[in-house]
């Protein structure tokens, strides 16, 4: 017999084809996952079908399809940034001159040209904080409320997703709540159909064990058979290969009590 610890397995069904997805875990009735020795037996064939892959990390994206290309030819700024990111060079720093006001170097200080562009860029520089002048009066008149209507607009935005956020996380509860209560209803059928499983396990091997020692017990009869055959107590064996006389009683008496332990085997 066998302890009670041991698992008792016959011969599995087919595998499914890989295509197929089988999943068969109860999470809400079976208490195995948790125990240490399951754990470190899940972890050794995580670890054993990842050692027989022949599929290597760089190859996990084969699969997928390639990555669209980029056009940008209406966009030649965008693409010089998107080949400089992608041979990994540092991006250009910018140019800072152009809002500095100097005066011309010593060697032009007396070229009329010189001083024009400086005066050019002197009023650049002056419209432009003209211009920041401008934006900051506008923003002290009409930022307040710009931000006001972009804060209801975020408020908007968020109470919609909270609300969609609320309503999947109601039907999953519901996909979880009809889960838990089928499994626990079948709980009982599924513990009562694995106790039957493992008693017929039980049968099989008692019925194996019971074969093979009435095979046992039928090769010695014969071989009692064949060393008795010119025995004078014994007679002719038939042209089947089974004894007569005595010896044909014993046969057929253990042959006969052999059916019965095998049929009381069976119920």
């Amino acid at each position: 017999m066998p302890n009670d610890g041991d698992i008792l397995m016959l011969e599995a069904p087919p595998q499914p084809s890989r295509s197929a997805e089988f999943i068969d875990a109860l999470p809400y009735i079976d208490d195995d996952y948790g125990h240490p020795k399951v754990k470190e037996e899940v972890d050794r064939l995580v670890e054993d079908e990842m050692r027989r892959s022949s599929k290597k990390p760089a190859d996990f994206l084969k699969d997928l399809p390639p990555l669209p290309s980029f056009d940008f030819h209406n966009h030649p700024m965008l693409a010089r940034e998107y080949e400089r990111v992608r041979a990994g060079k540092p991006p250009v720093a910018l140019d800072m001159s152009r809002y500095g006001l100097e005066m011309p170097p010593m060697n032009k200080r007396n070229d009329e040209t010189a001083w024009r562009q400086a005066l050019q860029k002197a009023q650049r520089l002056l419209q432009h904080q003209v211009i920041r002048l401008e934006n900051l009066e506008l923003m002290a008149k009409h930022g307040a409320d710009v931000w006001k209507q972009h804060n209801q607009r975020l408020e908007t935005y968020l109470s919609r997703m909270q609300a969609l956020a609320v309503e999947q996380n109601e039907k999953i509860e519901t996909v979880n709540r009809e889960r838990k209560y089928h499994q626990q209803n079948t709980a009982l059928e599924l513990n009562a159909l694995s106790a039957q499983w493992k008693e017929l396990c039980v049968k099989n091997i008692e019925i194996q064990a019971a074969c093979a020692k009435i095979e046992s017990n039928f090769e010695e009869l014969r071989r009692e058979a064949a060393e008795s055959t010119h025995s004078s107590k014994i007679e002719h064996v038939g042209v089947t290969g089974v004894p007569t006389g005595d010896l044909a009683v014993l046969y057929f008496d253990y042959t006969a009590v052999a059916a019965v332990v095998i049929a009381d085997l069976v119920m």
